[in-house]
């Protein structure tokens, strides 16, 4: 039995916390911030096409905060927060894991971060190593799951759990095999999930450029418009009434327009990948991911009982900050990086 440490009770968090529980490999602990006391004395309700209606769920321990979890050694340590290094560093939130007495008694876990954004983990990495212990293990990952926290303890969601899982390598973008090291890690923490698609990758920062291009662009046009995508796909209701939907009467310029404007930040993000380095293939990032995209996104937010949002567009909504530095600047950052 795995100790495994949960940083983050949200949408993503509670649907991967769920997946870790049902493999019963593993003994889980919660950091769950802002919902706490709603967690501590109700539990958490999943409603999940895929894993069914779940009410008033615990992990095996919930506590309110990172501190408060510092007491035991972890295999694994999984961040499902927001990421927004220019709010609050990740290494800051895990301050209590990497600073005495902790990191004095207690080896380095196995870092998992379930969050999005591009070169997330360097923070992180210089932390773990000016501990001057052993070299950092840190998992990246491909997310891809339709999940919203709708209220503190009720998170919505839909049929699909996939996951891409690789180690981060500092500077290293052309290594494409895992060593037998780096192999059985992450064989080991894909074990510990149960009915999710699992994937382990050689080489992560292709994955998460990929999945960073949906953010960039569909979360993008959420954030502009203060629509879900549901509104470029979704025909009109005819019994049910829903929202938003895309209005027949302006359904050309919708095509013309705001899909045209979608294929296209899709097709540049696609010509940024190959300046980074990343191949016309399978295992590096085909140009066939835009007609995939488009497809896969056009078909998913096109169904009659979607109500799924953007978490960015969640947040501008709430007045929360949103993941631009991540997301968007990573991008700027990448070919100008003498700016500040």
């Amino acid at each position: 039995m795995k100790e495994v440490l949960l940083v983050g009770f949200g949408a993503v968090g509670t649907v991967f916390s769920y997946s870790l529980h049902l493999s019963r490999k593993v003994r889980l602990t919660a950091v769950a911030r802002g919902n706490y006391r709603q967690i501590q004395s109700g539990g958490m309700n999943l409603k999940s096409e895929r894993y069914g209606d779940i009410r008033n769920w615990k992990p095996d321990r919930v506590v309110s905060s990172v501190s408060d979890a510092a007491d035991r050694q972890y295999s694994h340590v999984i961040l499902a927060t927001k990421c927004i290094p220019d709010v609050i560093k990740t290494p800051e939130i895990l301050k209590p894991l990497l600073s005495p007495p902790y990191c004095d008694r207690f080896h380095q876990p196995t870092y998992v971060l379930l969050q999005n954004g591009l070169n997330i983990e360097l923070d992180l990495y210089h932390a773990i190593k000016s501990l001057g212990q052993s070299e950092p293990r840190i998992v990246n990952t491909g997310v891809y799951v339709f999940a919203n926290q709708v209220s503190p303890n009720v998170v919505t969601h839909g049929p699909f759990v996939q996951l891409f899982l690789g180690v981060y390598r500092p500077n290293d973008r052309t290594t494409t095999v895992n060593s037998s090291q780096e192999q059985t890690l992450l064989e080991n923490l894909k074990s510990l999930f149960h009915n999710a698609d699992v994937t382990i990758v050689p080489e992560i920062q292709r994955k998460k450029y990929a999945k960073n291009m949906i953010n960039v662009a569909f979360a993008g046009f959420s954030c502009l418009t203060r629509f879900s995508v549901s509104a470029v796909y979704r025909p009109p209701p005819t019994d049910i009434p829903y929202q938003p939907y895309l209005e027949p009467a302006t359904a050309d310029r919708v095509e013309q327009y705001t899909q045209g404007w979608i294929r296209d930040i899709l097709t540049e993000l696609v010509k940024l990948g190959r300046a980074l380095g990343f191949p016309d293939s399978e295992d590096g990032l085909p140009s066939s991911v835009i007609e995939r995209y488009i497809t896969t996104l056009a078909t998913d937010y096109s169904t009659p009982s979607i109500n799924h949002r953007p978490s960015a567009l969640l947040d501008i909504e709430n007045g929360y900050p949103i993941e631009v530095e991540v997301i968007w600047g990573e991008l700027v950052y990448a070919f100008f990086p003498e700016l500040p």
